[in-house]
């Protein structure tokens, strides 16, 4: 029987998990969290295994990942870039993500420079009067700048997010009230009432939105966000959406894999296959995955979500590989997902408690300790992993190995303290 981590608590798992902190060490962390719950049952010799492994680890957390992923794609001036794409783009979730992680290393002056960015090229030089255009990048004449200039409300509310909490954590008002701003627009023009449902997050401004298919992204609704603006904006509309997400959850994922996209249908009544995606669950969805697992164990929301994406669990215990897609209708798979969709997974096969499944993707992502015994020697260094893979890799590393974590209202909780300098306080 596999240990169940719902039975300790949050504090106890993240000082485990901080216990192992060090460059290298994420296989021995996952494969030895699992021992951390079940101490009580382990062997004499097994405990001073885990123990000795743990005195030899660094007493702090170099954080290699994020600093190789800010020195390629962030430039000097808070720019994220997206290589992988002929536009050579930069979008409002690219900035939103740098903000966020910019925040979780302690990162003040990053933090600054990826804002002004930010607002400078995506947002008409303020973000307290207009939601950031989601994507910038070379236009087809050569030039440099806006190519859509329609936000994206994921982005737009990793980017509050990201802002009050700096404020926050940093004693600073101008976050604080920039942030209040930023999801002042947000609830403004990307939050709507649908027929038969209620207030709902699209993905883009209610004035581009038609009906009577109304289109939703289950990857821009983090519910660790939504309970945090509840707290934030109690007469908002927070409360709602996020029921109305729930809601969404339990009918769009028969076979427990969430799609990339699906619809509200205004005729029926009812949640619906997207018009023009259909049921794929893939690139998008991964997120939803990444997103519950790490939503803090006391929401009470947590085990039915979990439940009602049971779908990568199942595949995983029949010994299949995680799939670039899913058809969510059939449950049929295709291909094989890239390693960033394992990164992503991590929080959510810790959250279950499927020890076996989270060392073996643990196993696959950079750094994990996987068998390169019958690998030969490569003639260059392998190329980059993408952006997106990237941010999902520092998404669900950092959380894994205790860097940060939500609490029950969507509060971030940094372990600035685990960090080597210079992101340590003072």
């Amino acid at each position: 029987m596999r240990p169940s981590f719902s039975s300790f608590s949050s504090t106890g798992l993240r000082a485990g998990r901080r216990a192992l902190l060090g460059a290298g060490g994420l296989a021995g962390l996952a494969l030895a969290m699992p021992r951390i719950a079940g101490a009580a049952s382990a062997s004499p010799s097994a405990l001073a295994a885990a123990a000795a492994a743990a005195s030899a680890q660094p007493k702090c957390h170099p954080a290699t990942d994020w600093a190789a992923f800010a020195a390629r794609h962030i430039q000097p001036d808070g720019r994220v870039i997206d290589f992988n794409t002929p536009q050579q783009q930069s979008t409002s979730e690219g900035q939103s993500y740098g903000l966020f992680f910019a925040l979780v290393h302690n990162e003040r002056d990053m933090f600054a420079r990826i804002l002004a960015w930010t607002e400078a090229n995506l947002a008409g030089g303020s973000l307290a009067k207009q939601l950031p255009a989601w994507q910038w990048g070379r236009k087809p004449d050569g030039g440099w700048g806006v190519l859509d200039p329609n936000p994206a409300s994921d982005a737009d509310l990793w980017i509050a997010y990201a802002l009050m909490e700096a404020g926050r954590l940093w004693n600073d008002a101008r976050y604080r009230t920039l942030g209040r701003n930023v999801l002042s627009l947000a609830t403004r023009d990307e939050v709507v009432s649908l027929p038969g449902l209620g207030r709902m997050l699209l993905p883009w401004p209610k004035s581009v939105a038609t009906a009577p298919l109304w289109r939703l992204n289950p990857s821009y609704m983090p519910l660790q966000l939504l309970r945090y603006f509840q707290q934030a904006d109690p007469t908002g509309p927070w409360q709602e959406v996020t029921d109305n997400t729930l809601r969404m959850f339990g009918a769009v994922a028969p076979r427990g894999f969430a799609p990339d996209w699906c619809a509200w249908s205004q005729d029926t009544r009812a949640f619906v296959a997207d018009p023009l995606k259909g049921t794929t669950g893939s690139y998008d969805a991964i997120r939803v995955y990444l997103w519950a697992g790490m939503l803090s164990d006391k929401d009470p929301a947590r085990k039915m979500l979990l439940l009602n994406l049971r779908g990568p669990r199942q595949l995983l215990a029949d010994r299949q590989p995680v799939p670039e897609s899913v058809d969510t209708a059939s449950g049929a798979v295709r291909g094989m997902g890239p390693v960033g969709f394992s990164g992503a997974l991590l929080p959510y096969l810790k959250a279950l408690g499927d020890t076996d499944a989270l060392a073996t993707q643990v196993a696959r992502v950079p750094g994990g300790g996987g068998d390169t015994s019958t690998t030969p020697p490569a003639s260059s260094p392998p190329a980059p992993l993408p952006y997106y893979e990237q941010c999902l890799l520092i998404f669900g590393q950092a959380w894994l190995d205790g860097r940060y974590e939500f609490g029950r209202n969507g509060q971030l909780q940094p372990s600035w303290r685990t960090l080597c300098r210079p992101n340590r306080p003072a």
